[in-house]
């Protein structure tokens, strides 16, 4: 059924029709009265301003729909945000729809079908190519060609990361690096040093078995679980000298299904020893939230996630550290910079130049900035990063989360292409072949060459 769902699903979004952009705006009176030397006297210019105040208060209404992932501390603060963004543009209000990372996709894929997508869609690179050439997201050049959006402080590289076949579908929001976050009081405890820089899968796993065997539970864990989607993987065949896809997205990027297996047969083997949770633990892990996982509570030591992990949850843990992701035996990192996250805006939506207005202030803002406070990734725009950095209000792991993406740079790769259309199917071949091993149905060769198949089956019918 879940199947069958996605497909009526894809049919829909294949047949998506874009709605016509409905004109709004406001005209000014543009009759002012001056005095001789050509400015405004006081009495006029207080009378102009509860002119606009008046029309602001009498106007209609701009209502924007706008959802996004994330933990409690972000729906707070993107909340927030919307409200001081209404409380200085009176005549836009805001219908927040927050989500966990967990079925955001899948929900979204049902409104996209159905045409009530909100008008502003947090958006992942895993995901924003299949919603692009579905054209269900806007093409947002002309509110950049206009000057609506102001990138002049986002580097050209991060930027054309939201351009697909020259259509920019999304507004990059930040940028981000994988990163093991980590508990150092649980090291500690288990007498273990923090990660170095050059670490291998082998140390990863001997710090993990440390902790796992000082507490009693698994202790190295993934954000949506191992299989949960294809990012770390990604890692693994880039650090094996690959790519994930070929160029045309037709085909995965390797031949060898020994790079596949052996990244099964390394978390089946940390699973049997406890070192890491199974699939069944792991998706208990997920439905405590980010804010109370076991590395954040100190049950833990290790998570995969980006490098913005410590910052965005210092509220409730202001210990937490990230680390370079392990090397493998010949020193080889697999690293890439990776655009955060975007703000898309629904190609049926009628306020398209109010999403933009909103998504220029969300970006180039530092009062927004002020209240974000990168915890969404290391700010786009480089006048807004100088901004924090020069304004003294970073933390601790604020500063490291900036001072990461200069390491990080040293030994990352270049950027891959967008995941290309069909990725959600990919990623479910992937966990059901890597769950095939972890439940012991499959061996680490058989699931390997199984999602080779359906893989390739999947890239070739979405991509031809």
């Amino acid at each position: 059924m879940k199947n069958r769902m996605k497909k009526i699903a894809a049919l829909f979004l294949a047949g998506a029709m874009a709605m016509s952009l409905a004109a709004c705006g406001s005209n000014g009176n543009g009759n002012s009265k001056t005095n001789e030397t050509g400015t405004k006297d006081a009495k006029t210019e207080s009378n102009e301003q509860a002119d606009e105040g008046a029309k602001s208060d009498s106007g209609e209404k701009t209502k924007i729909k706008i959802t996004w992932w994330g933990g409690q501390s972000r729906h707070d603060y993107t909340q927030q945000l919307l409200d001081l963004y209404t409380q200085q543009n009176p005549n836009v209000e805001f219908e927040a729809i927050p989500s966990g990372w967990d079925g955001y996709f899948d929900k979204l894929s049902t409104q996209a079908a159905s045409g009530s997508m909100p008008d502003i869609v947090q958006m992942d690179y895993l995901y924003i190519s299949t919603y692009a050439k579905n054209n269900t997201i806007a093409d947002l050049n002309e509110f950049i060609d206009s000057g609506v959006i102001d990138v002049s402080g986002i580097d050209e590289k991060i930027l054309k990361s939201g351009e697909i076949d020259g259509k920019m579908a999304g507004m990059v929001l930040s940028s981000s690096l994988l990163s093991v976050g980590y508990n150092p009081e649980v090291l500690e405890k288990a007498g273990q040093e923090a990660p170095k820089e050059n670490w291998t899968w082998e140390d990863f796993k001997a710090v993990n078995k440390a902790v796992a065997d000082s507490t009693g539970s698994p202790s190295a864990t993934v954000g949506a679980g191992i299989t949960g989607d294809t990012n770390l993987f990604n890692y693994w065949v880039r650090q094996n000298g690959a790519t994930l896809f070929n160029e045309e997205g037709t085909a995965l990027g390797y031949e060898d299904d020994a790079i596949t297996a052996g990244f099964f047969q390394m978390w089946k083997d940390m699973m049997d020893e406890n070192i890491a949770p199974d699939p069944d633990e792991e998706a208990q892990i997920q439905t405590l939230g980010q804010e109370a996982g076991p590395v954040v509570t100190g049950e833990a030591a290790t998570i995969f996630e980006w490098n913005n992990y410590a910052a965005k949850l210092n509220s409730v843990n202001d210990k937490l550290r990230i680390a370079l992701p392990p090397v493998n035996e010949a020193g080889e990192s697999g690293l890439w910079i990776k655009p955060g996250m975007f703000f898309s805006v629904a190609e049926n939506s009628e306020v398209k130049e109010e999403c933009a207005k909103f998504i220029n202030w969300f970006i180039n803002s530092e009062e927004a900035n002020d209240i974000i406070m990168a915890e969404r990734g290391t700010p786009v725009s480089s006048k807004v990063r100088q901004y924090m950095v020069d304004s003294g209000k970073l933390n601790d792991q604020q500063i490291e989360m900036f001072e990461y993406v200069d390491k990080a740079a040293e030994v990352a790769g270049d950027t891959p292409a967008p995941d290309p259309t069909g990725i959600a199917e990919v990623n479910e071949a992937f966990a059901k072949a890597g769950n095939s091993v972890f439940y012991g149905q499959a061996t680490p060769e058989e699931a390997a060459a199984s999602f080779r198949a359906e893989a390739n089956a999947i890239l070739e019918r979405n991509n031809k």
